[in-house]
């Protein structure tokens, strides 16, 4: 079965997960200084021999990487941002109770909560991607026949089954249903012929027909149509789902129709991941469907999956009644202004938003206005905005700019591949300079800014405590630009990105229009002394 891809060239991201074994070793070693040293919380608590400290420190660590990756697994087109939070938090809560705990507890504890983990969540992923044998099987799944076991977590993603390894997991599966919680069968099926792949997924849907499952994962199996049938039978005895994952699956029209057919229940959905799909708009209708049938969704992702604006415009009102949600992914699509002018209508509704990501929808200046004003009134929370290649302008950055100096608990922003110029630039440095003290990523790279906009962005995100990455590459900033920015940054290393597609000869010819009063206003250094003067006293929320 094949896969049909729906990606696009996009701009190179940094990888935050997983961390290096450098990193991880000097964690260790930091870890273990805070168990052995003298700290407020040693003397409260007791320091711990440095071998102890160490062995401790080890399993810490060990155990906040198993906890963070399963997050990042979950989240694999992510930058790995979430994971590694989740890492550094993991290890802070694990150090404090080995202290709070008295020496001789403290080793016994941390061997139970690791043996606790391998218990409940049985994983074959790991490792070369491979097709497994009937023989392999056996070996692989023997701890699953174990009498007794505490499973409730299996993933058999990253290896293919055929027909006779399938038959070999059958009985076991069936065995184990009543204990299941979380199944993981992404990618499972990799290489293997239309006809068998699908005997092997009516197999593994009949084994485990009758679970009481919480999370589903049957993500990248090419599944189609005939895929999501073969897998009938389980999904139509799902009621408790609270996620489900359905990414690169290949899902037309006619899967779409048959996913919302075979889920009777999303009553407690909490989560639905629909990523790279060939969905399109009349399958964005039956998605749709599915989404008003789920009013506790926190989670929706929608992204890569070709749905143009009639789509949009069902699934922002679909949205509508999901007043629960926290985080929204529809990159990608090709919905426009009608489409992003419904989606305001829908955001007005969701106070609780904290993570949006809208690149690359064709919303233009009209459709990002009206969703800036709806964000403005609402998610006071909001941590992540993405507004990437929407051919946002100037004009709109009053607006933007005005949305984003309410949101104070912004952590990143993205409005790359638009055309903000200066101005706008300028416009929105302004917004980010009062408060804003979580901001960590900024993204204005591709927008045509030039040396003032560049310096002005500069200036007021350096300020920011913990701020960790500036990407205002692609743009057209004098050489002389390039350095001012580098010198604001120099006590900084790593914090401002590359600036190798920067064209500061790009601007030259660029904006050569007359203005209001018959000069030019094009590029070169005095225009940009110009724009920063006409710039200095404009408010946040200004109005043109």
């Amino acid at each position: 079965m094949e896969t049909t891809s729906n990606s696009k060239h996009r701009p190179f991201s940094i990888k935050l997960w997983p961390p290096s074994e450098s990193t991880r070793l000097v964690l260790v070693q930091r870890l273990t200084n805070n168990l052995s040293s003298n700290s407020i919380f040693t003397q409260k608590y007791g320091a711990l021999n440095k071998e102890d400290a160490e062995e401790n420190a080890k399993k810490i660590e060990d155990i906040a990487f198993n906890v963070a990756n399963e997050q990042y697994d979950r989240e694999p087109d992510g930058d790995g941002g979430a994971a590694v939070q989740l890492y550094a938090k993991e290890c802070s809560k694990l150090l404090l109770e080995v202290l709070k705990r008295g020496p001789e507890e403290k080793e016994k504890e941390l061997a139970s909560q690791n043996n606790a983990s391998a218990e409940t969540f049985f994983d074959i992923s790991k490792g070369q991607r491979a097709f497994i044998k009937a023989e392999e099987a056996e070996n692989l799944l023997r701890p699953l026949k174990e009498p007794g076991n505490s499973y409730t977590k299996i993933c058999f993603s990253n290896r293919s089954f055929g027909l006779e390894a399938a038959r070999v997991a059958e009985p076991i599966l069936v065995s184990l249903k009543n204990q299941l919680k979380e199944i993981d069968l992404s990618d499972f099926i990799a290489g293997r012929p239309e006809t068998e792949a699908l005997e092997v997924m009516n197999i593994f849907s009949a084994a485990l027909e009758g679970s009481v499952l919480k999370s589903l994962n049957l993500s990248n199996n090419a599944l189609g149509e005939k895929g999501v049938r073969a897998f009938g039978s389980l999904l139509k005895s799902q009621s408790c789902l609270e996620e489900l994952y359905l990414m690169n699956d290949g899902i037309s029209e006619e899967a779409a129709k048959a996913v919302c057919e075979l889920i009777p229940s999303t009553e407690k959905l909490k989560v639905l991941h629909f990523h790279n799909n060939m969905t399109g708009d009349e399958g964005a209708l039956a998605i749709s469907d599915v989404v008003k049938r789920s009013p506790f969704l926190e989670d929706f992702r929608c992204s890569s999956t070709r749905v143009g604006s009639g789509g949009g415009v069902a699934l922002a009102k679909a949205l509508e009644s999901c007043t629960n949600l926290k985080k929204l992914d529809l990159r990608d699509n090709m919905f426009g202004v009608e489409a992003g002018i419904a989606l305001s209508k829908a955001f007005s509704k969701h106070l609780d938003l904290v993570e949006v990501y809208l690149s690359y929808l064709n919303l233009e200046d009209e459709g990002t206005v009206a969703i800036a004003n709806a964000l403005k009134e609402s998610a006071p929370s909001l941590e992540v905005l993405e507004m990437a290649g929407n051919d946002i302008t100037a004009d709109a950055a009053p607006t933007i700019a005005a949305c984003i100096a309410a949101k104070q608990h912004l952590t990143k922003l993205n409005l790359a591949e638009n055309e903000l110029k200066d101005e706008g630039t300028i416009q929105i440095s302004k917004a980010l300079e009062e408060g804003h003290t979580l901001l960590k990523e900024v993204d204005m790279s591709t927008n045509f800014i030039r040396r003032a906009g560049a310096w002005h962005l500069a200036q007021v995100v350096v300020q920011k405590p913990g701020f960790r990455l500036l990407n205002i590459n692609g743009n057209i900033i004098s050489d002389d630009g390039v350095d001012e920015v580098k010198e604001v940054f120099k006590k900084y290393p790593g914090v401002l990105g590359s600036f190798d597609e920067n064209d500061p000869e790009g601007g030259d010819d660029d904006d050569d229009d007359d203005d209001d009063d018959g000069e030019k206003s094009g590029g070169g250094e005095a225009n940009e002394d110009e724009l920063e003067s006409k710039m200095k006293n404009l408010e946040v929320g200004q109005e043109e």
